[in-house]
């Protein structure tokens, strides 16, 4: 098993990519810590975890609040041990709308969420990776966040913060031995893009067929990105495949307007 031993937390692990990447990590030996909103999802993952002969602890908690991360952090590493691998999954969509009719509330909470949250989940886990001089982490990009993302600018924005986050926390923290990577999905298929689609068509007046259409076209292989193949390429990052990784992004897109 490649992360036998290995004690990892996924926030926003209840569902989605999140969910996959806890079953898999799991299935690898890995004892899980999982942060979302949700806690009837996250205690759902847990059974399933815990079905595969692994521990799991489940916590209630928003990211983008420090006291909550900092107090699932410490309890975790009181109650399973010293964390070894942080996967930053926890994101929220916000609405589709221009910059121009965009509120500062909607910019502040997507931002707070997607970039903010990451940064304090890095901070809570990184003084006990530099003690003991090894750790991994991923963080959620997104294609997004690597060009121009029209009616999604504070998702775009919050993803490319990630982009450089992981790229400066990989220079600060390589010389102890702790590898910082972002993975970047495309259009994955799932309940979260039927939502980013439907917001899509709600005001562009297009049918919901038409914006699949549009995302569909703009796929080199004309499919979109199962939520697995994320999770494989979370695994190769925090399994001992990875140890020579470090400041990377890794786009799991289909050849997303190639």
């Amino acid at each position: 098993m490649r992360l036998e031993g290995k004690i990892a937390v996924i926030t926003g692990g209840g569902r989605g990519i999140g969910k996959k990447m806890a079953l898999l990590s799991a299935r690898e030996g890995a004892d899980l810590v999982l942060l979302g909103l949700q806690k009837r999802e996250l205690e759902l993952v847990r059974k399933e975890v815990e079905g595969l002969s692994r521990r799991c602890l489940v916590y209630k908690a928003d990211v983008a609040n420090e006291r909550q991360v900092n107090a699932a952090i410490r309890a975790s590493a009181r109650d399973l041990g010293p964390i070894d691998i942080l996967i930053n999954n926890a994101a929220i969509l916000g609405s589709t709308a221009p910059v121009a009719r965009l509120s500062a509330r909607v910019w502040r909470q997507e931002i707070a969420v997607n970039l903010t949250g990451a940064f304090l989940c890095c901070r809570a886990v990184l003084p006990g990776m530099l003690k003991r001089r090894s750790g991994k982490i991923v963080n959620m990009s997104s294609v997004g966040g690597q060009r121009a993302y029209p009616l999604r600018a504070p998702y775009g924005v919050s993803k490319a913060g990630l982009i450089s986050l992981t790229q400066t926390l990989a220079a600060e923290v390589g010389p102890y031995n702790i590898q910082v990577n972002a993975i970047a999905p495309g259009p994955v298929s799932g309940d979260r893009m039927k939502r980013v689609i439907e917001q899509r068509a709600r005001s562009s007046g297009q049918s919901i067929a038409e914006v699949e259409k549009t995302y569909l076209n703009a796929l080199a292989l004309g499919r979109m990105v199962e939520e697995e193949d994320v999770a494989r390429m979370a695994l190769l990052l925090v399994s001992k495949e990875g140890d020579n990784i470090t400041g990377q992004v890794f786009n799991i897109c289909s050849g997303y307007k190639l």
